[in-house]
């Protein structure tokens, strides 16, 4: 009959391991979670592919224990435990216990110690042990029936006394002897200066023990060696104290006490709701998750079952296209649409309640319906509530607000309406508390609806041109491969990082700029560095980017040009960003560089629909600069906007303490550089590495910038103070972001949240601005019967299909509605371009 076998988890070193080695995550409120993301992942592998019966996380308990009696200095080089971890260890506690493991620890003794006790006490009756440990002091428990298990290695290691001894040349039970003579820096056992870990397992080897060898010092040949063995013989007896582990421990308990109890699945939902785990809750078993279904009696609509078009409509469209909705909680579904329903669906009278509202809209547009009335959309709610969280899918908003945690997959059409319709007066309470409801019913809401035209609008693509873009591309890259092999004069794939490090820096020897995690580092940073030294790093960066440009655009383009209508529809995402900024996909009209030749020949493949129309490309001017002199209040920045002067020149000007006629192009240009980065958070650092000017000229700049701006720097420091007491900042329409990581005592995360803090009420009241111009634009198209089309918003600019007949009056409106939609205390400006493609009217 095979043994039982106990587990037995070294916890608190797996703790500090997750920590350091998983980078800074938190929940949207600021709670750092990777310790408990890192531990969780090492224990859900064990009880997943391990089926553990027996189990036990030990962990410590202090500092204070009978080593430090002995050795005062023992681990005193180790900083205390950081205060992002020690917010952890309850957590990951509870999560322990919720899942029914026993928590070891006891006051004087290390995990280590409670661990060696129960191996020695588990094997006496007669089970098998596996510790789950990567110190390599726990490797002396390893024997018949012991092994150690370590999970952090590729697809982990087990080391049983054969792998111990070929490890290390001894038996497990002289590991301590190894560790008194080469010490231990990390538990700071001093061990013996100069002694290594061969030379150590040579000696022990070659003695048979720590005792023998000490014992038989005055035998040794090599003069230097028995001199320090002699000298340090008392510091060598109390290593190997220090490194055996004490397995006599009292803990009160049997082996049996460790068997896994039932696990408490609704705590273990309670905890991962709260730490934002939505991948560990998903795992958890599905009936323990979802709350209990209502039997929600879904009928099919038939014609004549409304006396009168109800005051409000939930409706969702179900994976397989059919709508499911709902009037006065009573429940329907079509898989057409009739008459009746379809007058419903264009009533802008009735009010929509929905989940992703434009993505109802643009699939009932496919069936010939204009959906109106779009009045309360979860998603947008969610998302304004809190910019800040990964997801605002249905059931992330049933988890957040109504503490249920559905699976989407398991949820039917009938039961994803309802969570729709409860989480409504749930989310506009909120939306009402943190006084957002005009934001989202003047703006967002809005917007929804502006957002879908412009999808289904679509944008015309030459294709031909985009062919003959490709084909240069091809050439272009066979031509600098030549060149990436010439400069390094080998043959390599020039894609593979493992393959480009040797070519840089052990072939050509090139300095070593920065590491990551798995050797030196070749990002463009690097490259660019590199570059100033060898021909080879700038043929690379060239490299990188032309191909982005022809994967990501060149020949991706024209796959998503939609058969039907010969368009490519773009979707614009409203809940994509912390900003309030709109981000874009398939394609992703963002991240289109503007200044590269290939980028402008893209942009020149983007054409207007037909020979009666051109593209009006309108761009606001400064609108990040003018918003900053709005919420700042600074005069000197107010009046150089309102005179019409050249922003970038009158700075120049202010730091060089000369007239702007004496402004040179490379004055103005550090000024531009300044005035950008000062609404980004630039520190002189920043500044002297983008000008390559020494620190203390590029501090003095920024000195002089504050000087002459002092409403800036204060506008700066209240924004920094307001959200560390708040928490949040706010930009002109009140949008809110949550920044919970500006009281971080990690000095780089809270520089970071600092700058959020500065940069978001400016880029996010950008954004608000944009929106609001879209919309007016939108009803006037509306009101006044344009065929002018808006097609894209990316950054600060709008792009429209303009019939060339309305090309006056349309553009009056655009730039009246652009530039007047806001009123700032500066001019806001637009410069409008038209053009038969998107690069003329640049």
């Amino acid at each position: 009959m095979a043994k039982k076998r106990l587990y037995l988890i070294d916890a608190t070193a797996f703790c500090y391991r997750a920590f350091y080695a998983l980078s800074s995550l938190s929940t949207s409120f600021g709670q750092p979670t990777n310790a408990v993301y890192g531990f969780l992942n090492i224990l859900n592998k064990i009880l997943k592919e391990e089926k553990p019966e027996y189990l036990a996380c030990c962990f410590d308990i202090s500092r204070d224990t009978f080593r430090q009696k002995k050795f005062a200095a023992y681990k005193m080089q180790r900083p205390a435990m950081p205060d992002g971890l020690t917010s952890q260890i309850p957590l990951i506690k509870e999560i322990v216990r919720a899942y029914g493991i026993k928590i070891l620890e006891k006051e004087g003794f290390e995990a280590d110690d409670i661990i060696a006790t129960l191996a020695r006490q588990a094997k006496a009756e007669n089970f098998s042990v596996t510790i789950v440990s990567s110190d390599k002091d726990i490797l002396q428990l390893t024997a018949e029936d012991i092994s150690v298990f370590n999970p952090t290695k590729e697809n982990g290691f087990t080391y049983d006394v054969n792998k111990v001894k070929e490890r290390f040349g001894v038996l497990p039970e002289f590991i301590p002897d190894i560790i008194a003579l080469m010490g231990d820096d990390a538990d700071n056992i001093p061990g013996v200066p100069g002694i290594g870990e061969k030379t150590a397992v040579e000696l022990i080897k070659s003695a048979g023990s720590l005792k023998k060898l000490l014992s038989g010092i005055e035998e040794l040949k090599q003069e230097k060696l028995k001199a320090s063995l002699l000298a340090n013989k008392d510091q060598i007896m109390l290593s190997q104290e220090l490194a055996i582990l004490d397995d006599k421990v009292e803990l009160g308990l049997a082996i049996d006490d460790l068997k896994i109890s039932s696990p408490d699945y609704t705590e273990l939902a309670r905890i991962f709701k709260y730490l934002e785990f939505r991948k560990f809750l998903k795992e958890l078993p599905v009936s323990t998750l979802s709350s209990p279904q209502e039997q929600i009696k879904l009928s099919e609509f038939k014609a004549g079952q409304l006396k009168e078009n109800p005051r409000e409509a939930f409706f969702l469209a179900d994976p397989a296209g059919n709508l499911v909705f709902s009037f006065d909680r009573e429940f329907f579904q079509s898989a057409e649409p009739g008459p009746e329903l379809k007058s419903i669906l264009e009533d802008s009278r009735v009010k929509k309640i929905g989940h992703d509202l434009k993505k109802l809209k643009i699939i009932l547009a496919g069936r010939g319906i204009k959906l109106a009335g779009l009045y309360f959309d979860t998603m947008i709610a969610g998302y304004l509530l809190n910019q800040s969280k990964a997801s605002f899918d249905l059931a992330d908003l049933a988890l957040d607000y109504l503490g249920q945690t559905p699976v989407l997959e398991e949820l039917n059409p009938a039961a994803a309406l309802d969570l729709i319709i409860k989480l409504k007066p749930e989310l506009e309470k909120l939306l009402q508390e943190k006084q957002l409801i005009k934001l989202f019913s003047e703006v967002e809401m809005p917007l929804v609806d502006v957002l879908a035209k412009m999808e289904l609008a679509g944008i015309k693509i030459d294709l031909k041109a985009l062919k003959e873009l490709g084909s240069y591309l091809e050439k272009r890259l066979i031509k600098l491969i030549e060149d990436i092999y010439a400069a390094s004069g080998t043959q390599f794939n020039i894609n593979s990082t493992k393959q480009l490090r040797e070519v840089l820096f052990e072939k050509l020897k090139l300095p070593v700029i920065k590491k990551g995690k798995t050797g030196p580092s070749t990002d463009e940073e690097v490259l660019n560095k590199l570059a100033k030294s060898h021909p080879l790093p700038q043929f690379l960066l060239e490299y990188r980017q032309l191909m982005k440009l022809k994967t990501t655009y060149v020949d991706a383009l024209p796959e998503l040009v939609d058969p039907r209508t010969g368009l490519i529809h773009a979707s614009f995402n409203q809940t994509g960003t912390e900003t309030g900024r709109l981000s874009s996909s398939n394609p992703n009209l963002q991240n289109l560089p503007i200044k590269t030749d290939i980028g402008a020949k893209i942009r020149q493949a983007v054409v207007a629909k037909d020979d009666q129309s051109l593209l009006l490309a309108c761009d606001y001017s400064q609108i990040e600069l003018r918003i900053l002199a709005h919420i700042s209040g600074d005069e000197n920045m107010i009046s150089a906007f309102c005179a019409g002067k050249d922003i970038h020149k009158a700075t120049a000007a202010l730091i060089y303490g000369i007239s702007e006629a004496e402004v040179n192009d490379q004055m103005r240009d550090v000024a531009k550089r300044v005035n950008f980065g000062i609404v980004y958070g630039l520190s002189a650092f920043g500044l002297a590495k983008d000008l390559n000017i020494p620190s203390d000229q590029a501090q003095a700049f920024i000195d002089a910038y504050f000087a002459r701006y002092p409403k800036v720097k204060e506008y700066i420091e209240n924004s920094i103070k307001a959200c560390e007491k708040d928490g949040f900042v706010m930009t002109i329409l009140n949008r809110r972001r949550y920044i919970p990581e500006i009281n971080n005592r990690n000095q780089a995360i809270r520089g970071f949240a600092q700058r959020q803090a500065v940069n978001t009420p400016i880029q996010g009241s950008a954004s608000d601005l944009i929106k609001l111009a879209m919309i007016e634009i939108d009803k006037a198209i509306e009101r006044d019967d344009f065929k002018s089309q808006m097609l894209i918003q990316i950054h600060d600019e709008l792009v429209f299909n303009l019939k060339e007949k309305e090309a006056k009056d349309f553009c009056a409106l655009v730039k009246d509605k652009m530039e007047n939609v806001l009123k700032l205390r500066v001019p806001v400006l637009v410069s409008m371009k038209k053009g038969a493609n998107w690069l003329e009217a640049e």
